[in-house]
């Protein structure tokens, strides 16, 4: 009654947040639509958990709760939401309350109760949310025992409608490598806001849409700055992952070698030290000793020098491990032995091609990014040509110059080839654009002047006629590496081209001389 009474003095929303014991943790002064619910960072949940707090607060025009107050049960996972209605004279008129599904099942996460009388209203509080709160700990468990993540993805871009499918195709197919579901997409029109990736408003209906169909966590197709991380995340508690965190964790559970775990350290320590930052009352703490001048160092600081110490640290073991690499290159370059590289897009049939014409075991997989760690086969040719056969770590679009640096010295196998071998899956729609990319990370590490063959992959799965006549447009060859069709005619003019290439040599270096 005092909340409606001053409520209705001031002409604004007021509202509490209270603790399962009654009292009081926070008191909002609002306008006269709304109440801002201040930052609860501070007040973590668990699996299954509610945040053991209930906002009760005023509206003036007696009416229901609004979309804004069921958003926010929903997000903070609030024990209840109640509106008293202010009626003349700033009385308590009517009281609308509403809790979250056990199930958090669709079409919305969350439960109306009816409209009742202020006079008449009676709630066990106590009762009810024990109960509630068993069934959504319950009910959490058994998502956990089916033991798949489900995912909404989100893309916001000023991308013809095909091609932000396009984009969210390979990022379903990414998380589907990562052992993720994608249950649902979204595709924003507009470009990406420096601040907050999307607004608040479109931020909160893809955490609803999220809980409405029981999704563990969102993934965003745009690479999410340290700064839109952090607003994002004092909106929700939701697992939040980006594109780049993404292929992160797929090059962490498929990297097996020294080499390739300590590239993908590099790589995730690269992407989080800048993230470093998030707001919290704890970090202010200081940790100097007596006699010290200063503040001494803050819990950031220390994770940030710890970091970059590590970031140096793995520097230093992988520079050691590249001149293992530059020694064995020296004595494959001494054989006399020629030196073929298969790149492409990812998923393109790389490791499929290579046991295929070496009969070699190594892992193929249809899922992206299947191989990260490079193999090396030797075969022989017609006329007693030896040539070493190398599978790289596949490309994508947009990769992450972080990504791209990491990696850099896996692709150090490409610079002593005599030939590269692009291999398209030219049965992918959109193979043309997986074309521009390969060609545009070959620039931007220099590879681009490396002499390269245009092959046309799981031609088997697409239109006879039609791959003949991308074939000729392309000036590509015809194969299917997991059928074994058109090997001999790869063989053959891997050998042309590799004395091709090796009269050109010749040539240069007379003419050098």
């Amino acid at each position: 009654m005092t909340c409606c009474r001053i409520s209705w003095e001031i002409g604004r929303q007021i509202g509490v947040l209270i603790d399962r014991r009654g009292r009081i943790e926070y008191v909002i002064a609002g306008d006269q639509s709304e109440v801002v619910i201040p930052s609860l960072g501070r007040i973590k949940t668990g699996a299954g958990k509610l945040k053991g707090l209930r906002l009760v607060h005023t509206h003036l025009k007696n009416e229901p709760l609004s979309k804004d107050d069921l958003t926010d049960l929903a997000m903070l996972r609030l024990d209840l939401v109640t509106a008293l209605g202010v009626g003349k004279d700033g009385q308590p008129a009517t009281v609308y309350t509403a809790h979250l599904n056990p199930s958090l099942a669709a079409p919305n996460p969350w439960k109306l109760l009816d409209p009742a009388p202020f006079q008449t209203f009676d709630f066990n509080f106590g009762e009810f949310i024990g109960g509630l709160e068993t069934e959504i700990s319950r009910h959490d468990s058994r998502r956990e025992e089916k033991g798949t993540l489900k995912a909404v993805l989100v893309h916001i871009s000023n991308l013809p409608g095909i091609e932000a499918e396009e984009r969210l195709d390979e990022l379903s197919e990414l998380a589907r490598t990562e052992m993720i579901v994608a249950v649902d997409r979204a595709v924003f029109r507009g470009s990406p806001n420096p601040r907050n990736l999307l607004g608040s408003g479109r931020v909160k209906d893809v955490v609803v849409r999220s809980m409405s169909l029981e999704a563990d966590m969102i993934l965003f197709d745009q690479e999410i700055t340290p700064a839109q991380a952090r607003w994002i995340g004092a909106m929700t508690e939701m697992p939040i992952l980006d594109r780049t965190q993404l292929i992160l964790r797929i090059f962490a559970r498929r990297a097996f070698s020294a080499d390739g775990k300590l590239k993908v350290e590099l790589a995730r320590l690269s992407y989080a030290l800048p993230r470093i930052g998030t707001k919290d009352d704890a970090l202010s703490r200081i940790r100097g000793g007596i006699g010290l001048r200063g503040p001494g160092e803050t819990s950031m600081e220390i994770a940030r020098r710890r970091i970059k110490d590590r970031i140096s640290a793995i520097h230093g073991k992988l520079k050691k491990l590249g001149l293992g690499r530059e020694q064995r290159r020296s004595l494959r370059k001494r054989s006399g032995a020629r030196q073929v590289a298969v790149i492409g897009y990812t998923n393109a049939g790389k490791s499929t091609l290579l046991n295929a014409l070496t009969k070699s075991s190594v892992l193929v997989e249809d899922k992206l990014f299947a191989t990260l760690d490079p193999a090396s086969r030797r075969i022989r040719f017609p006329k007693n040509m030896e040539v070493i056969f190398s599978d790289t770590v596949g490309f994508i679009r947009d990769l992450p110059d972080g990504l791209l640096d990491a990696f850099r010295s896996t692709l150090e196998e490409l610079n002593d080839a005599d030939l590269l071998l692009h291999l398209v899956d030219v049965s992918a729609h959109d193979f043309e654009a997986a074309i521009r990319t390969v060609e545009e990370i070959l620039g931007r590490i220099g590879l681009a002047k490396i002499p390269r063959r245009l092959v046309f992959n799981k031609v088997d799965l697409i239109d006879p006629a039609m791959a003949e006549n991308l074939a000729r447009r392309y000036g590509a060859l015809l194969i299917s590496a997991a059928a074994r069709t058109g090997l001999d005619a790869l063989t053959l003019e891997i050998a042309s081209e590799l004395d091709r290439i090796a009269v050109e040599k010749t040539r240069q270096a007379v003419f050098e001389e």
